[in-house]
């Protein structure tokens, strides 16, 4: 699988156990995971995506370009790239992760994705992981309506906070819960001292933006 990989990205690791890392879960308990190469990747896809909506909206605001782009780079995002070159069938997981359905889930997914932008980043640098993540990125989002897809609720509820009350809203983690290859977190919102929603998420970013998309609509409405 690992080779089909790399025919379907145009790209071929001189160094095999790089790729190896960058598809290995950590629900694995191996002596290497993919978590500290899914941390340089993230840096690397977001500079990228940056860049593109940059240069392709040169008339947008900053607010109007974050949002975009976190639609482009949430896990719902990456996802769509992640199964399109085919990583859910590349990912090593235990045993219990995969009969919890884990090629599946987009927190792991989209971190596969990240990680292996990450490996192609340390073996061949900047532009070769900006070719193949543009290649992609611009598959499925060059032709779409960016208005239609926006749906970062911490940005929106961020710029709604300020406006209403002068202040940023705050994410409290209530709890995390069960094991190391099915987690899920509990997360708090507060807005100016009043929390507003509670929400569970198999990562603390989607449970946080489950509590943002409830406040949100909690103070659209009010």
């Amino acid at each position: 699988m690992l080779d089909t990989l790399q025919k379907t990205i145009n790209y071929r690791f001189k160094d095999q156990a790089l790729l190896e890392c960058a598809m290995t879960h950590k629900s694995c308990k191996k002596l290497f995971n993919n978590e500290r190469l899914e941390f340089l990747g993230d840096a690397v896809v977001d500079l990228v995506v940056g860049e593109y909506l940059f240069d392709r909206f040169p008339r947008y605001q900053e607010g109007k370009l974050s949002k975009i782009r976190a639609s482009i780079v949430n896990e719902e995002g990456l996802t769509i790239l992640s199964k399109a070159i085919g990583l859910n069938q590349c990912i090593y997981l235990s045993a219990s992760e995969e009969s919890n359905h884990g090629r599946e889930k987009p927190s792991i997914l989209a971190d596969a994705f990240e990680a292996l932008i990450g490996a192609i980043f340390l073996e061949s640098g900047f532009e070769e992981a900006k070719r193949i993540i543009l290649f992609w990125v611009k598959k499925f989002y060059d032709s779409i309506d960016f208005d239609q897809i926006i749906s970062d609720y911490k940005t929106s509820l961020q710029e709604l906070t300020q406006a209403q009350f002068g202040v940023i809203p705050e994410y409290i983690l209530l709890q995390e819960m069960g094991p190391d290859h099915k987690k899920s977190f509990k997360m708090a919102i507060q807005i100016a001292g009043k929390e507003y929603a509670q929400a569970t998420g198999t990562s603390k970013k989607q449970a946080q933006q489950e509590c943002a998309k409830i406040a949100y609509k909690i103070l659209q409405h009010s």
